[in-house]
């Protein structure tokens, strides 16, 4: 092989992706001098790529990134030469995962945009979580990520659920999975999460010395920014809003349970936050020693509702409370200048969000807290039955944990369940369900169709019929999944409770993970059926058929034909 070929090589993602999964196998009988003397290989042509980015980019963050990667793999390279010798100075631990994350940095930039560009984002979107899902589902059947194994069907749920940010799971994650597999879980959940096109594609703009047009467009499309020109800063701005949040939770998750590790409240706070619902205890929060905890409950339902509401509604938050607080300090003071900005006002997407939220979360508190009050709560105190039944109440806007048992919820507040669950959280968030928008637009339509009038008016805003075709779609999407999946597994297994599987397969959708002790008790053909519903939850059923058009329907869209209209009797 010539020299130029083989620099090409140790310069690709070859290498990286060769010890990426060494890394991850960790065998006994792979000599750790092989990945060390591998680290010794690739580290400085890593070095020297992060070097020539600090050179040429001119933007203080990007060098910062640049020489922070630097010291890293100066760092690792340094113990990579050291544990030659037998002697190191990271813990083995600390050291497999800031190597992971160097790793994953690095594959990022060769992964970027050279496989998606020429895909319809819905396309990419979709294919990237299917990806991730195998991946973890063969991560998950290391020998060394459970204790007893794990079956094909059950790695690919339990990767699916996590991927899925869902909560359901198969077997339990606090006894059945070892440290590696609860790891590899919680990679999971975050990359399911923050979505992980938006955390390769943050890097790969990052660490690239050009962005064309076609790429800012794709990445504005990919995570709806809207603006082209502040692409790259939302891309930034929410990964650093979910990690900043994230270590708040860690913080105050650490304090309100004294009696754990700092894992647990590293594992609960991410899990917390992407809405996931899994926990390492294997009751959830009503283990033993935890049901009584209300400040972590507390604690919880804070982390999943700032993970539901979505980014872009605390983005506009927090601009309008800038803008007003600068107007503020330059009327009665000479401090600052007069803001230069226009005025920055509430969007219509912020106000909708968060009286919808307002609203559902009373509404689920009350109605939790009166049908529960002399059933589940009954072993709780005046304030425990407050904070549990605004827990209940927070848990099913796709969230999964459970501070009651939920085999003995009553009737009435299974039913109000379903309705939150198929809900869900805000758009642009890491919850599922159908979307608060979505709900609050239909209902808004609704009572517009009831008064007569023609045009969807909000806070003197237009709403066009577009959006209330695409809501009309979501919703009916919504209903057809959840009602097919629950004949479905009922024609499989009949002898299950048809509640109980309707609830497990709104949760399912819904991405929310709570479940009425139904799924241990399915088969593998009622489990891929969840599988199913999950993914397309997450990814969004009407997305993938979008998806599926643009992978078989190549047909330009120029030359688009307008029919004359004509009136279908409804009622």
């Amino acid at each position: 092989m010539d020299t130029p070929r083989l620099k090409s090589l140790l310069q690709g993602w070859p290498l990286p992706a060769v010890m990426l999964v060494l890394l991850v196998l960790r065998t006994e009988w792979l000599p750790q001098w092989v990945l060390f003397s591998l680290l010794l290989l690739y580290f400085p042509f890593l070095i020297q790529k992060s070097v020539e980015r600090a050179r040429s980019f001119r933007p203080p963050t990007t060098k910062v990134f640049a020489i922070s990667l630097i010291v890293t793999a100066a760092l690792l390279a340094l113990h990579a030469v050291l544990g030659l010798f037998g002697r190191t100075f990271l813990p083995p631990e600390a050291f497999y995962i800031v190597l992971l994350f160097t790793l994953l940095i690095d594959i990022s930039e060769h992964t970027f945009l050279k496989f998606y560009r020429n895909m319809h984002p819905a396309l990419a979107f979709v294919s990237t979580f299917a990806g991730i899902i195998i991946l973890g589902a063969a991560l998950l059947m290391l020998p060394h990520a459970t204790h007893r194994g794990i079956s094909f069907i059950d790695a690919l749920f339990t990767s699916t659920s996590a991927v899925c940010v869902t909560g359901l799971a198969v077997l339990d994650t606090g006894k059945d999975f070892t440290f590696l597999g609860q790891i590899i879980i919680l990679f999971l959940i975050q990359a399911g999460g923050i979505g992980i096109l938006t955390f390769t594609n943050l890097f790969g703009l990052l660490f690239r010395g050009e962005k064309s047009f076609r790429d800012i467009i794709f990445l504005t499309d990919l995570i709806s920014s809207g603006n082209l020109r502040t692409t790259f800063r939302s891309l930034a701005k929410i990964v650093g809003f979910v990690f900043g949040v994230e270590a708040i939770g860690v913080l105050l998750i650490y304090l309100a349970s004294p009696n754990t590790d700092l894992f647990f409240a590293i594992f609960h706070s991410v899990s917390a936050f992407c809405n996931a619902g899994f926990s390492t205890l294997s009751s959830s929060l009503y283990d033993e020693g935890f049901r009584f905890n209300y400040a972590l409950q507390i604690i919880i339902a804070w982390l999943i509702i700032t993970g539901g509401i979505g980014y872009n509604v605390f983005f506009n938050v927090f601009a309008v409370i800038k803008f007003r607080l600068r107007r503020l300090i330059h009327t009665y003071t000479d401090l600052i200048d007069k803001p230069a900005r226009p005025l920055v006002k509430w969007d219509i997407n912020t106000t909708l969000v968060w009286r919808t939220t307002l609203i559902l979360l009373l509404a689920g508190w009350v109605a939790f807290f009166i049908f529960e009050y002399h059933n589940t709560l009954a072993e709780h105190g005046l304030w425990g039955k407050l904070v549990t039944a605004f827990f209940g109440s927070v848990t099913p806007r796709t969230a999964g944990f459970n501070a009651v048992d939920m085999s003995a919820l009553l009737n009435p507040t299974v039913m109000a369940y379903l309705l939150l669950m198929w809900i869900g959280a805000s758009p642009g968030s890491t919850g599922g369900g159908i979307k608060t928008t979505t709900f609050a637009i239909a209902t808004l339509n609704l009572v517009n169709q009831i008064r007569g009038k023609e045009q969807l008016v909000f806070k003197w805003q237009t709403i066009s019929n577009a959006v209330v075709s695409r809501v009309t779609t979501i919703i009916s999407l919504s209903l057809i999944a959840i009602g097919l999946s629950t004949t479905i597994i009922i024609s499989i297994q009949p002898e299950l409770p048809v509640l109980s599987v309707a609830f497990e397969c709104f949760s399912a959708y819904a991405t929310v993970g709570l479940s009425i002790n139904l799924t241990p008790k399915l088969c593998m053909a009622s489990k891929t059926v969840i599988i199913i519903l999950m993914f397309l939850g997450r990814v969004s059923f009407l997305t993938f058929l979008i998806a599926l058009v643009a992978t078989f329907n190549k047909q330009s869209k120029a030359g688009r034909m307008i029919f004359p209209e004509n009136n279908i009797i409804v009622n």
